[in-house]
């Protein structure tokens, strides 16, 4: 069967497809940048075409049988008239195209309650599919844990460093999470229901409170046993403040998530059962597989490969004058006498756990700004803790080029008024060691934009130069890098 998956780089899209195609499903992605999906192990065994939800589909819906559509603009300020149109415009490509099926996952939620606008957009979104010409598989989930989501990031990380938890009432409110492997064998098995257009709710077999679940992480993770603090006045604007102080994740993913959690999500109905039997994993054993996932540097997708609505998209520049434009750049090299080989090391392993190999407080302080200001920060970290590919996110910023063993291009997602990168560069030495050169590229959008270089211009010495020697001194140090 021919598949058509939009949202092919995200958490869940980036999962799925190597499961349809092991299903022996043709798979097709939908993608507004390909050369996200360059360096992923399945990119050779998949059509990719480069488009958008919101523009024309004609040619990607071609000859296609099911569209799982895992789409939605979680950060986006006008997200529920962009995921609106998006639903449509998709919809009514998929009834000229004749598809068979869309497969949609939307979130799970109560009846006879006001929504949040996050919920309500994707029950919208689930009405969109439902009414049109074609038949449609809205799944309905809650929270999903598996390594590397959203949704188990906050939970792991506020019950890892809250020894002492301060818990608004939303805590209290059942919950019936899912494994995100069983999330995705329904996406699979989707494309098998014939005669079907309807909602299903799916969840695991355990339904906890917030509170019980964080609990029973604990016990999984090995930690002592977390103490309880209720304060009832947490709101759920409040409580997404917290998170983004405590966790990874910002508060603009964050508010959403919390929002979801204030009425009870448990499974109305258990008839996906009926049609698509299984066992589905229980709460402490997908906790236990996540867990697993992140010490063996086994994660495959994570919620931070997402872009950021906002950020600079169009790749910097071949000419590195930037012509037409005002631009500052901060250029520095080192010659080392370590291997080009072991110097790449060093470069592709930078970010996450190792740092930045210069002034960690200035970093740190630099991340809670921006953390402060409404951004991601410095703790997204990365997926793989060796390597890097195209696309993904790398603390605040994010891969947009790289070239193994020579150059390492990054795009800022922070909040800065232009758009920044930094280029991580390697050569070899006629006979012996190797070079390091390194450049910054900001391109200022108005005043603010002059005045920011200036203000930060006298610590580049200090950050971007310790940077330089820094790095050059690791590869020279460490034989074994990546060993360590």
């Amino acid at each position: 069967m021919r598949c058509l998956v939009t949202g092919a780089t995200g958490y869940l899209g980036g999962r799925l497809v190597p499961r349809l195609l092991a299903e022996g499903h043709e798979v097709r992605c939908l993608v507004r940048s390909p050369e996200k999906l360059r360096d992923v192990p399945w990119a050779a065994d998949v059509e990719i075409v480069r488009g958008d939800v919101l523009g024309d589909l004609d040619e990607a819906m071609r000859d296609v049988e099911v569209v799982h559509y895992l789409v939605h603009s979680l950060q986006s300020k006008d997200f529920a008239d962009a995921d609106r149109k998006a639903a449509e415009n998709t919809a009514r490509a998929a009834e000229r195209a004749g598809v068979r099926r869309i497969v949609y996952l939307g979130g799970l939620h109560p009846a006879n309650v006001e929504l949040s606008p996050h919920l309500a957009s994707r029950k919208e979104v689930g009405e969109v599919f439902l009414r049109c010409g074609t038949q449609a598989v809205v799944l309905q989930a809650a929270v999903i844990i598996g390594s590397g989501s959203a949704s188990f990031e906050m939970l792991r990380y506020l019950t890892e460093r809250l020894p002492v938890m301060v818990t608004p009432r939303w805590v209290h409110n059942r919950i019936q999470p899912i494994a995100v492997r069983d999330v995705l064998r329904y996406l699979v098995d989707a494309t098998k229901l014939e005669n079907t257009n309807r909602t299903f709710d799916i969840g695991g077999p355990d339904v906890l409170t917030y509170l019980e679940m964080m609990l029973r992480y604990a016990e999984v993770a090995g930690l002592p046993k977390r103490r309880v603090l209720p304060v009832p006045l947490l709101t759920p604007g409040l409580s997404s403040h917290w998170v983004n102080v405590v966790t990874p994740v910002p508060k603009s993913i964050a508010k959403p998530l919390i929002e979801s959690l204030v009425h009870e999500v448990v499974c109305r109905e258990n008839d996906i059962r009926e049609v698509l039997p299984g066992e589905n994993t229980g709460f402490v054993k997908a906790v236990e597989l996540a867990l697993d996932k992140i010490r063996d540097a086994d994660v495959e997708t994570r919620w931070s490969g997402a872009s950021i609505p906002g950020a600079p998209s169009e790749p910097l520049p071949s000419d590195p004058d930037w012509s037409g434009g005002s631009v500052y750049t901060d250029d520095r090299e080192r010659r080392t006498n370590a291997t080009p080989e072991r110097l790449w090391e060093v470069v592709e392993g930078i970010g996450g756990e190792r740092g930045w190999y210069s002034f960690p407080l200035a970093w740190a302080v630099r991340g809670w700004m921006d953390r402060a200001a409404g951004g991601v920060g410095l703790r997204r970290g990365r997926r793989d803790a060796n390597r890097l590919n195209v696309g993904e996110a790398l603390d605040w910023w994010r891969v947009e080029e790289i070239e193994r063993g020579h150059l390492l291009r990054l795009r800022a997602e922070m909040k800065v008024p232009g758009k920044a990168w930094l280029e991580l560069r390697v050569a070899g030495n006629e006979g012996h060691g190797s070079t390091y050169r390194q450049r910054a590229v900001f391109v200022p959008k108005g005043l603010a934009g002059h005045l920011y270089w200036a203000v930060v211009w006298p610590f580049h010495g200090i950050v971007f130069g310790g940077m330089v020697r820094n790095i050059a001194n690791e590869a020279e140090l460490h034989k074994n890098f990546r060993k360590s």
